[in-house]
């Protein structure tokens, strides 16, 4: 199953050429080290995916803004990018209210009753962006921006643990592999 997951992956994501050929991409596709999965990169990238999907909350934004971070850190693009969607529709109201709530610790007020009145009401745009504009938004922002640098710390810290333990794992399988005794290969009798 893992395998067959695996093949359908490489069957849809773009080639290097594609990349390097592209316009816009092109730039960023001719680094290398923003595309390898190293034990940098990777910890590095998925930090940058959390902070960025969390705190910025607009899903075509969350990518571009991923990918452009990379750049300076060395991040991995493609995890930064899957990172971000963490954040989504079914996600982004729980993360509003521990916004909110975190928010409201840190000394602000924001009316967590409004919040759940127009998300129980399927507001429009207009009335979230009110709501937005009133006392909410410095809660909000400074609530989005704690739990955004504090999942991407623990998300660096996992992903640096987790990558370590696949490699020891699979340095540790080479090594009884290569420890294996090979057998004798035995001749009948000669005759």
């Amino acid at each position: 199953m893992k395998r067959r997951l695996s093949e359908w992956f490489h069957r849809q994501m773009p080639r290097r050429e594609e990349l390097t050929d592209h316009r816009m991409i092109g730039p960023l596709a001719r680094r290398q080290e923003l595309w390898r999965f190293t034990r940098r990169s990777v910890p590095r990238g998925v930090a940058i995916g959390l902070l960025v999907g969390i705190f910025a909350l607009i899903p075509g934004v969350q990518i571009v803004g991923a990918a452009l971070m990379c750049v300076p850190f060395r991040g991995n693009i493609p995890l930064a990018a899957g990172m971000t969607f963490l954040t989504n529709p079914a996600t982004t109201p729980l993360l509003v209210a521990a916004a909110l709530y975190v928010g409201n610790a840190l000394g602000f007020h924001a009316d967590i009753a409004s919040f759940r009145a127009l998300y129980q009401t399927h507001a429009g745009v207009a009335e979230w962006v009110r709501w937005m504009l009133s006392d909410a938004a410095p809660a909000l922002v400074l609530g989005l921006f704690v739990i955004a640098v504090v999942s991407g710390a623990i998300g660096y810290l996992a992903s640096s643990f987790l990558w370590r333990e696949l490699v020891a794992r699979k340095r540790k399988r080479r090594l009884a592999k290569a420890l294996e005794p090979v057998p004798e290969i035995t001749y009948g009798p000669a005759e």
